[in-house]
This record gives structure tokens, sequence and C-alpha cells, in this order.
């Protein structure tokens, strides 16, 4: 009888070239899915933080802003007025409920993701019947802010939140419509 002592060369080689492939196709759709998923997630952030304040408005009979802030870890977090850069952390405020702000978005853990708006808005205000407005205006009765990831060629990555005038809010990608370009 004969007793197997381990491997040969041969089975050894065959082995790696197999889980070599493997890893060979596995590895991109891998960092796809990754990007993907933090993409979504970063995307639903601001837009569960915009249905926060339109739905606050709404219920307390006031307006409620979401802006950019400049120091989303400050003890007092306050809203950088002339920003439209959303991924150093935003707050959703409101003057007349104590306190003032409401909700303290942080930075992005992932420095290569940019959440620009389209339209050059630096905040986004609810009143008290839900409808949107923004600072500028919003153009074409819509706002778009748009998430973009390193490298910025890589266009199925592209998120954009697009906020209408008449208060509804939607994610899009990249040239679903016609405001996310």
């Amino acid at each position: 009888m004969k007793v197997s002592a381990g491997f040969t060369l041969v089975e050894l080689i065959v082995v790696i070239t197999i889980v070599a492939m493997l890893l060979a196709l596995g590895a991109p759709s891998y960092r796809y899915v990754t990007n993907s998923n933090r993409m979504s997630a970063e995307v639903n952030a601001l837009l569960g933080d915009l249905m926060f304040a339109r739905s606050e408005a709404i219920k307390e009979g006031a307006t409620v802003t979401v802006c950019p802030s400049s120091n989303p870890t400050a003890s007092a977090p306050v809203c950088a007025t002339s920003s439209t850069t959303w991924d150093q952390g935003w707050i959703v405020t409101s003057a007349s409920v104590t306190p003032n702000v409401m909700r303290i978005q942080q930075a992005f853990s992932n420095t290569r993701d940019s959440f620009q708006s389209t339209g050059g808005q630096t905040s986004i205000t609810f009143d008290r019947y839900g409808f949107a407005n923004a600072t500028p205006a919003l153009t074409n009765a819509v706002a778009t802010i748009m998430l973009k990831t390193q490298p910025t060629t890589v266009t199925e990555w592209i998120r954009c939140v697009e906020i209408q005038r008449g208060g509804m809010l939607r994610t899009a990608r990249y040239k679903q419509d016609t405001s996310c370009q």
C-alpha cells in the first residue's frame, strides 16, 4: 500500500494557475461593486437628509435649510455660505427649531470623491409647504448635486441628486436624465 506524502509540483502549479485566473476575473468586478456601493451610500446620505429637511419643514411649518458646512465637526457647525462643495460635510438647520442644527453629515472618508453642485447652489431650503428653493435660484426649476470619483473618466460611477422646485427629490445615474451630465 502506497501512502501519499503531499502534492507534486505539477499539481501545485495547476492549482496556482486556476487561483490566479479566478482572481484576474474577479478583481475588476469586485472593484466596481465596492465603488458603486460607496457612491450610492454617499448619494443616499444627502438624499435622506434632504427628505428629512423637507418633512421637518412641513411638520414644523417653517423653513429648513441643507447646506455645506465648513466645520461639521465643530460644537456649533455653520453653513459655508459660498461653498458649492458638499463632500466636506453638510448640516440641516432651521432658525425656528431648538437646537437649530438638526442633523450633521461628516466629510466623506474617501478623499477621491467630489460632490459638487452643478448650478452653483450653496444651500437648499424647503418652505413650510415643502417647496424647494436654492441659493442661487434653481436653474430650470432643478438643482443638481453631482458625485464623482477619481478617475472622473469612469462615468458609470457618477451619481446625481436632483432637487426640483416642487420639492421632488431623486437620484440619477450619469446621462440617465438630462440634468445629470
